[in-house]
């Protein structure tokens, strides 16, 4: 038997089907390398563009071209990048041939696993990578067997990936830890199993066990460690290779898949800007998606859904601020913002994010709020090419750009007039911001070790300490003279009630004039921000 062009699309709907049936499983057995717990979301939507893409093909060529260009453009986090190798492979092997025979199938597994192994700068053994190689490996011993048709082929590959698949919590100890298998790996066994079910015709049932909640996902949530972010872009370039060694420095997870001048890559880290930067070195990036693997709030999308103030929304002057955290969007579009781009530090949108923001709006003129120096030269470029008059307000933060707002008024009569008012209303604030290390470094006042606490006064380091709490006093201490008369804390993720109080007691000793209150933020990377007046 040799599989046609029609069966090997049957085959990918057929595996389809299998992950939407087994996603919400395979999300749960999603424990490593942080608990993001979307493998089977991530590896259902990549086959889904498979399917998109298939569109009219019919011959082998058409259908392979499909398979490689529909996962490779529709793949989605870690697993999904992988698995459109996997699909690579095969339809790389495949495009060329009428029908697919055993030698053929021999031959596409095992390029699959060598280009899959070669996309991941650290492979791991224990998750899918593993149980693909087993299989390839289970593949090969076709060679030494005579005569040996697909529906024998496929059920010996299936065996043995199904007892890798088995064994991958004797490889990795998170998963041995959280009882459970690999969730990528569980994936790609239903692939094999669409492979052996048409060929066969007989119906392939996943063992159970393979797909139980792991009961100590809320302990791993707890303990897990590693980079905060998932990155994921389009790159048009001739060669990735220098993206692969610059993002070896800054994060994990690291896989680059394509070829002919278009790749798909994806990397967990903590530094997102630096990331996106290093795609922009080494080529034209688009469809940039940020993900936060921590709080799971979803992908931090640029421009994301907003509901203004009819009032702000309908005037002819509009502001679009560029800021995260749901308390920090919150205190924008109270002051009258009109619509809102997700990002900020780590997460710098490009001018089409702001564009598209800025073009969705009513008003015939929009003023925009970068609020962070990496930001503003973007903000820059939207006036020209906008149906609207654009102007950029240039704030390096959030406070600042929270001062602006408040010299805002939507039906000013003179637009340069009210630029320069909310300008140096900008100006007229000291800000501060609390974060902490992820690196070594030394500055002028000493060495500064990952993990320390440091305090930043307009952008330049003041303080630092391994205590929250030392490190915030320490930037009220710098930035609070006895002259000042108002002091607001925006507190973000990470900040605690005991430091806040602290903070609070500080002032009310130190600073006795000088009125202090605190403001909700939910900021990420930042436990606090400062505005001094």
């Amino acid at each position: 038997m040799r599989l046609s062009a029609g069966r090997l699309k049957r085959i990918i709907e057929r595996y389809y089907e299998r992950l939407g049936e087994h996603r919400d499983a395979l999300n749960l057995l999603n424990v490593y390398p942080v608990p993001d717990g979307d493998t089977g979301t991530n590896m259902a939507l990549t086959v889904g563009a498979v399917i998109e893409a298939f569109g009219e093909a019919e011959t082998m060529a058409e259908i392979s071209q499909a398979i490689a260009h529909g996962s490779l453009m529709g793949a989605r986090g870690n697993s999904g990048v992988i698995l459109s190798q996997i699909l690579r492979g095969l339809s790389d092997t495949f495009r060329s041939l009428t029908d697919v025979g055993t030698a053929d199938l021999v031959e596409a597994l095992d390029l699959a696993s060598a280009a899959a192994y070669q996309a991941v700068l650290r492979p791991v053994e224990g998750t899918i990578l593993t149980v693909l190689r087993v299989a390839a490996e289970a593949a090969a011993e076709a060679g030494t067997t005579v005569g040996e048709d697909l529906g024998t082929l496929l059920t010996r590959v299936y065996e043995h990936a199904e007892l890798a698949l088995e064994e991958t919590p004797e490889l990795l100890p998170v998963l041995k830890q959280a009882g459970v298998v690999d969730a990528g790996g569980a994936g790609f066994l239903l692939l094999i199993g669409a492979f052996l079910e048409e060929v066969t015709g007989k119906e392939v049932v996943v063992p159970d066990r393979f797909f139980v909640e792991a009961l100590t996902t809320g302990e791993a949530d707890q303990t897990a460690s590693g980079p905060r972010y998932e990155v994921m872009f389009f790159l048009e370039c001739d060669s990735a290779d220098d993206l692969r060694n610059r993002w070896g420095e800054i994060g994990d997870s690291i896989v680059v898949v394509g070829g002919d001048g278009m790749f798909n890559c994806h990397i967990h880290t903590d530094h997102i800007g630096s990331a996106i930067q290093a795609g922009i070195d080494a080529g034209r990036v688009r469809d940039i998606r940020v993900t936060d693997l921590v709080d799971q709030a979803g992908e931090h999308v640029f421009v994301a859904g907003f509901e203004p103030i009819a009032e702000f929304f309908n005037a002819p002057i509009g502001v679009v601020p560029v800021a995260a955290g749901h308390g920090i969007v919150e205190l924008f579009r109270s002051a009258g913002a009109s619509g809102i781009v997700r990002g900020g530090q780590t997460m710098n949108p490009s001018t089409s994010d702001l564009l598209e923001v800025v073009e969705s709006l009513p008003a015939p003129t929009v003023i925009l709020l970068p609020n962070n120096k990496n930001i503003i030269s973007v903000a820059d470029q939207v006036d020209a090419h906008s149906t609207k008059r654009v102007y950029v307000v240039p704030t390096r933060s959030v406070p600042q750009g929270l001062a602006a707002m408040m010299a805002f008024t939507p039906f000013a009569a003179e637009v340069e007039l009210l630029i320069e008012a909310m300008r140096e209303a900008a100006e007229s604030i000291i800000t501060g911001e609390v974060t902490r290390a992820v690196r070594d470094a030394v500055v002028d006042f000493g060495p500064i070790r990952r993990g320390d606490w440091f305090g930043l006064a307009d952008g330049e380091i003041t303080s630092a300490s391994v205590s929250l709490e030392t490190s915030l006093l320490g930037l009220l201490e710098h930035l609070v003279d006895p002259e000042r008369e108002l002091v607001t804390l925006i507190t973000g993720e990470g900040a605690t009630e005991e430091v806040t109080e602290a903070a609070a007691r500080w002032i009310a000793e130190q600073r006795s004039e000088t009125e202090f209150e605190v403001v909700v933020g939910d900021q990420p990377l930042y436990p606090y921000y400062l505005s001094v007046e």
